[in-house]
């Protein structure tokens, strides 16, 4: 039941949250780049001076607020990357500096911040996924394809350097143990991927049922509840309950790319396609996890995954994605949109 009433909990603040991002222009929003920016360095540095460890996590990520309520800053501030680092791409677009040097140096210097703050604080899987997004946003926004082959040459180069200087046992037992059939391996660092599978494929074609999964019920998957929601899916949902799932997200994700392309500056395709890069990076890792083709690195199912930051935080993206949509740069080509708009804060805010 605390599961449950996180969520709730979490959910509600995030839909109100969502409600008022999406009813301000998302350009406003961009002009407060500093201060969203200077807010997400805030508590991200706050982390190592009064953060905490949760349980069922290897990293120390967490805030504990007034009421025993634990808040996870790196969840936040990949809202904020999206606001931020879009803001960035649109001042290189609007210059003409996207393609130079110095302009590409700068996008870099911007991700490194948190990646290298976050990776810092232990949790790797958060820094993977800033890393994602700036990639996909940087490609999506037309940097220069030769500084992705440089980038590619230099984490191929810097793959040894990497696995002997700054992994660490944990970190490559769970990838060794993809490749490996060691039982001794199975039953420690392969064991929750193990006992994921199991559960998927226990629920056959059309589940178990929901809350009828026995092996949910006797949690045979340690933790089912965060990374491993997929598992619970599986059992009780089984192979069509799953493919829906996927469905939603597939859904979902062409909606914010048809935003994307009809958003009528650089800034708001930005935007989506962060949001974007955000849900296709943590769907692909967490489902690969799940399915033990990945290491487990803690990334949680965007929507599903217990959490309540993670689940505020992602309604504040689809916040952002509206306000795309809502705020067009001329209105006279979405005469519809500004009614919509027009209509929802009169609901809203009408005495």
């Amino acid at each position: 039941m605390d599961f449950l009433r996180t969520q709730v909990f979490a959910i509600i603040i995030g839909y109100i949250g969502a409600v008022i991002i999406s009813l301000t222009d998302y350009n406003f929003i961009a002009k407060c780049w500093w201060l969203i920016g200077g807010v997400a360095l805030a508590l991200t540095i706050a982390v190592f001076f009064i953060g905490i460890q949760v349980t069922g996590t290897d990293d120390v990520g967490w805030i504990r607020l007034p009421g025993d309520i634990t808040f996870q800053p790196s969840e936040l501030t990949k809202i904020c990357f999206i606001i931020t680092f879009s803001r960035h791409l649109a001042y290189l677009i609007e210059r003409g500096s996207l393609h130079t040097f110095v302009g590409v140096l700068t996008l870099v210097i911007h991700v490194a911040v948190p990646v290298g703050l976050i990776h810092m604080q232990g949790d790797d899987g958060a820094a993977l996924v800033f890393g994602c997004m700036f990639l996909i946003m940087t490609f999506a926004s037309g940097v220069q394809l030769r500084y992705f082959i440089i980038f590619i040459i230099g984490i191929i180069s810097a793959l040894p350097f990497v696995w002997t200087k700054m992994m660490n046992e944990d970190q490559k037992n769970r990838i060794i143990v993809l490749f490996s059939n060691d039982e001794e391996m199975m039953r420690t660092y392969g064991w929750q991927q193990y006992q994921g599978r199991i559960s998927i494929a226990s629920g056959g074609l059309f589940g178990k049922g929901i809350f009828n999964g026995p092996r949910v019920e006797k949690e045979m998957v340690p933790y089912q509840e965060n990374d491993f929601i997929f598992t619970v899916a599986g059992e009780e949902l089984g192979f069509i309950g799953c493919a829906a799932v996927l469905l939603l997200f597939v859904i979902m994700m062409f909606k914010v790319l048809r935003i994307s392309r009809e958003a009528c500056d650089p800034l708001g395709k930005c935007i989506c396609t962060g949001f974007f890069a955000l849900l296709i990076t943590q769907i692909t890792i967490n489902l690969g996890m799940v399915l033990g083709l990945l290491p487990v690195v803690g990334i949680t199912l965007p929507f599903f995954s217990s959490g309540g930051s993670s689940a505020a935080c992602l309604y504040f993206g689809v916040g952002l994605v509206q306000s795309v949509f809502m705020h067009p740069a001329d209105y006279s080509e979405r005469p519809v949109r500004v009614e919509i708009s027009r209509t929802i804060q009169g609901n809203i805010f009408a005495p």
